[in-house]
């Protein structure tokens, strides 16, 4: 036995909560993350460079198993071999295990929150993926992957986008562990599934009910009628494009006037990330009305009624308005039946594939989604944000198109009526 190991006790693990690396010795740490998720991890030095090997989730793999793994990785070093790369050299594993791997990896590299998680675990797993679940990863083509794809394509637009996206992330994962021969992802879209399934998916968003984008420049000039907290809070919503939680949540803190800019930090985003909202001129406009009627007390953009109630007993209570209030509002407006407020979402991405020459990859970062591979997306979070900004003022012009033909129409009637006085 290696000196200075097992410094660890199953007590100890077991109650273990503050994030960071516990080592147990030799290599051997206790990863816990900031949400409280534990997992263990081997680290040695090859070549001088660090490197770092996931040895599964606690309590899955206990303190005992994780010393057995961390035992035959020292064993390894010492005859020269790597322990990742042995790992490599496994038997090819079906698709259900690279899954598995794959989460950990994803886990212990990045993701901080339980649920991404689970959601991908349950797009992966037998809800969607039942067909291929049980072969291996080397024996996985297009058929295969068009065969999970075609029950939901037409039906769970946005559930079988992501799901594409996901099974393609699996199978790079499973080349790069060299599980799979390295060529073409059978999951992968341009100059590959574009030519067997719709290029353009119907956005429906399962039960999401959603307005075509013909008929949202009129139901804004409706919404910008009627008065109240509601209906500006739910025009935001549209010109950002944002879900409902993200808008009505929407602090003060996070607007920054100077550069026309809304900052969602992470623990809001769906996906775990920070979201950066270009703000159109109209959206801006929206800002300013709210901030004239802020409540001191109130960090919230759009205040629920409970929340200015108690600023003005001067017993502040911060509120933001509930996502009732909007759903209240299509009621009125006698469009519940049409839309819903996350279909919003789907008629402005319908009107960008239809309408604009704006680039797939700028109407996803747009909606928040993400959209190719890591250094693909590290790039584009520095080149987008001006092109995104061009595409939400597009769509800021475009709602506001039936307000401008109401201008101009009684600007006709004006001139008529001032034409006859004159004459």
């Amino acid at each position: 036995m290696p000196r200075n190991t097992n410094k660890l006790s199953a007590t100890g693990v077991r109650n273990e909560t503050r994030p960071g690396r516990h080592g147990d010795g030799a290599g051997l740490y206790l990863q816990v993350s900031e949400s409280g998720s534990r997992s263990w991890i081997f680290m040695w030095k090859d070549g001088g460079k660090r490197t770092v090997m996931g040895l599964g989730a606690y309590p899955a793999v206990s303190l005992a198993d994780a010393r057995d793994k961390a035992t035959e990785c020292r064993q390894q070093i010492a005859k020269g071999l790597n322990p990742l790369a042995e790992r490599c050299k496994e038997t090819t594993p079906t698709f259900r295990v690279a899954v598995e791997r794959f989460l950990d990896a994803q886990r212990l590299a990045s993701w901080k929150n339980p649920k991404h998680r689970a959601q991908w675990s349950m797009t992966l797993g037998e809800a969607y993926c039942a067909v291929i679940l049980d072969k291996k990863v080397d024996e996985i083509g297009t058929a295969e992957v068009v065969k999970v794809l075609k029950p939901v394509w037409q039906t769970k637009a946005e559930t079988a986008s992501r799901l594409r996206g996901r099974i393609e992330r699996v199978l790079a994962f499973a080349e790069a562990q060299r599980w799979r021969p390295e060529g073409k992802n059978p999951a992968q879209w341009k100059n590959g599934l574009d030519a067997i399934l719709p290029k353009r998916m119907k956005l429906t968003r399962g039960h999401h009910r959603a307005m075509t984008y013909e008929a949202m420049p009129a139901f804004v000039s409706a919404l910008r009628a009627s008065v109240g907290i509601a209906p500006r809070a739910l025009e935001f919503l549209i010109l950002t494009a944002a879900r409902s939680g993200e808008a009505v949540g929407a602090r003060w803190e996070e607007i920054d006037f100077k550069q026309e800019l809304w900052t969602v930090p992470a623990e809001r985003m769906k996906a775990g990330r920070p979201h950066e909202v270009p703000l159109s001129p109209r959206a801006l406009e929206i800002l300013k009305l709210m901030a004239s009627m802020k409540e001191e007390a109130n960090d919230f953009v759009f205040p629920g009624q409970n929340a200015t109630m108690a600023a003005n007993r001067k017993k502040p209570k911060a509120h933001p308005i509930s996502g009732s209030s909007l759903e209240m509002l299509l009621r009125r407006l006698k469009i519940k039946d049409a839309a819903t407020i996350h279909g919003f979402r789907s008629s402005f991405r319908d009107w960008v594939g239809d309408e604009t020459n704006f680039a797939r990859e700028v109407a996803e970062a747009a909606l928040a989604h993400a959209v190719g591979d890591e250094a693909e997306k590290a790039y584009r979070r520095k080149t987008a944000l001006a092109k995104r900004r061009k595409l939400m003022e597009a769509w800021a012009n475009y709602l506001n198109s039936d307000m401008v033909k109401v201008v101009k129409i009684e600007e006709r009637r004006r001139r008529a009526v001032d034409d006859r006085a004159s004459a």
